[in-house]
């Protein structure tokens, strides 16, 4: 998703001109504008802004006036300030009233570039996860009590959100403008998306008293009631959502095991090797196979362990609710161990990690 910057200012030379300079940039983020604060107010009630650059002295609402709304209901959005009247008084000032940086007119196009990158950096320094379950790692998020500032990008309607969480805790969240429980139900029930995770929580104060399970629950009976499940709406589409969700498990061209025979499949020897110390419980094994369609699946479960300081991810057991579940095994190829779902999964887990 491209980033959105609004760059405010009263000179109309200026703002054309930053559009101009910043061309290169747009695969990065694109300029909109704003003559002053007023403006720039009325932009973020309609625009996902990732970041504002502002000069301070303006008709109407003067930068530090709109530094002062930003901190109050943007305080996730970083702030530019670009002025001609730099003073370190000034300086002080903005820095203190919220602001992410301070530069003077006229500005060098490279350092200011690099003053945003710098602030879209903070925004994804706990990583960034693609497709991946929203509810999932809501969930996760409380169980380990992080703090941390999670933007939510709904790929399918091109829209985002920010949720913030201390120690586990909702606390807000956020929808351009609409803010609290609105915006939450709103966030949770989006499908298809990608989160950028960033380790700190600038809210202090808890705006959404609701329990965080209640208000997923709601959200998706709201979701349901409403009839607004998100379906692909063209074929392109539907072939994206595809390519980004793992294939059932495959059946066809999984090769039976024999009963005291190898797969053909590299490694899987020595799982055999493991397996046969459950002699009596070999009839639960069904298959043993590899398939890199499942690659992804893991990768995003290896990235969940390492946000979560989890550990190093050995092994995966998929509980299907049908008579044959799945143990998956990170390898060049995803491993698949097809078993048995009445089969003995803990006794089994703990063998294939010694």
């Amino acid at each position: 998703m491209q980033k959105k910057i609004l760059f405010v200012d009263d000179d109309r030379i200026l703002l054309r001109l930053a559009q101009e300079k910043f061309k290169p940039y747009a695969k990065q983020f694109t300029i909109i504008t704003a003559g002053n604060g007023l403006q720039a107010i009325e932009k973020l009630k309609r625009e996902s802004i990732s970041l504002v650059i502002t000069d301070l002295q303006m008709p109407g609402m003067d930068g530090f006036g709109l530094l002062a709304h930003l901190s109050k209901n943007f305080p996730d959005i970083p702030v530019i300030i670009l002025t001609a009247y730099g003073s370190q008084t000034s300086e002080k000032a903005a820095l203190e009233g919220g602001a992410n940086g301070f530069m003077e007119k006229p500005f060098v196009v490279e350092r200011l570039a690099q003053k945003i990158t710098e602030a879209f950096k903070k925004e994804s320094e706990g990583g960034v996860l693609q497709t991946v379950p929203l509810e999932m790692f809501l969930q996760l998020i409380e169980m380990e009590q992080k703090t941390c500032t999670l933007r939510v990008f709904n790929k399918s309607t091109d829209s985002s959100g920010v949720l913030f969480f201390k120690n586990g805790i909702l606390m807000d969240a956020r929808i351009k403008d609409i803010k609290g429980l609105v915006a939450a139900y709103e966030i949770f029930s989006w499908e298809r998306v990608m989160l950028s995770i960033q380790d700190t929580c600038v809210v202090a104060e808890k705006l959404i008293e609701e329990d965080l399970q209640a208000i997923l629950m709601e959200a998706m009976r709201l979701k349901d009631e409403a009839g607004e499940n998100e379906q692909p709406d063209s074929a392109s589409e539907a072939a994206d959502y595809e390519s980004e969700t793992p294939e059932p498990a495959p059946k066809a061209h999984a090769a039976p095991v024999a009963p005291d025979g190898p797969a053909e499949a590299p490694h899987t020897e020595d799982i055999q090797n493991k397996l046969r110390r459950l002699k009596a419980e070999r009839q639960w094994l069904k298959n043993i196979d590899q398939d890199s369609r499942w690659d992804d699946l893991l990768f995003r479960l290896k990235n969940f362990g390492a946000f979560f300081n989890a550990g190093t991810l050995q092994s995966c057991y998929l509980n299907t609710g049908e008579p044959t579940d799945f143990i998956l095994l990170p390898e060049k190829e995803t491993l698949i161990i097809s078993v048995d779902a009445e089969c003995p999964r803990e006794r089994i887990l703990q063998l294939l990690s010694e």
